[in-house]
């Protein structure tokens, strides 16, 4: 499989995992959600907003390579978030629109993306002042290692809740080809 083959992999997986995880967090009510249960960002809405807030400031990162793909343009009047704490969606209905929006945008960026990209450096500057230049490649992988860290964290926090995502394994997107 190819390095932008295994993106759009991951990026479909993604999409098709923060659905799962979405649809079992609006089975709880608002209280529920908003209830600090300890996680490193607190809520299942903390935690929630957090990995829509990294991959915003991922993307808009993304968008700033000189051969940076014009999907990515839909970013343009999203003002870079700046803290990984922020909770720009504290109520659940308005955050899973945002989620879906850049799932969706993220989807149609990978497929956008040639291996010459995916074999290229990005230098982008952190949260807190520092630069890096890193691969691309590598950075993609970290975005959706990121998203599969912390939706195994809210998967967690909505099994203690008494709500169950179901199987989230990669696993499960994958052909058998026997």
């Amino acid at each position: 499989m190819t390095a932008d083959a295994r993106m759009t992999l991951l990026a479909s997986y993604n999409q098709s995992m923060n659905r799962r995880l979405y649809d079992a967090a609006a089975t709880l009510p608002d209280e529920a959600l908003a209830e600090d249960r300890g996680a490193f960002f607190g809520s299942v809405i903390g935690t929630l907003n957090h990995l829509v807030v990294a991959d915003t400031i991922w993307l808009k990162r993304f968008a700033s390579a000189a051969d940076a793909s014009s999907v990515l343009a839909a970013l343009d009047d999203t003002p870079m978030p700046t803290a990984l704490d922020a909770v720009p969606y504290p109520a659940l209905p308005a955050l899973r629109a945002r989620r879906e929006w850049l799932d969706a945008l993220i989807l149609r960026w990978v497929d956008t993306l040639t291996p010459a990209q995916v074999a290229s450096r990005l230098t982008y500057t952190n949260t807190k002042g520092a630069t890096f230049t890193r691969s691309v490649e590598g950075l993609l992988t970290h975005l959706f290692n990121h998203q599969t860290h912390h939706r195994g964290q809210v998967t967690t926090l909505l099994s203690q809740a008494g709500v169950d995502v179901g199987v989230t394994d990669l696993l499960a997107l994958l052909p058998d080809e026997a």
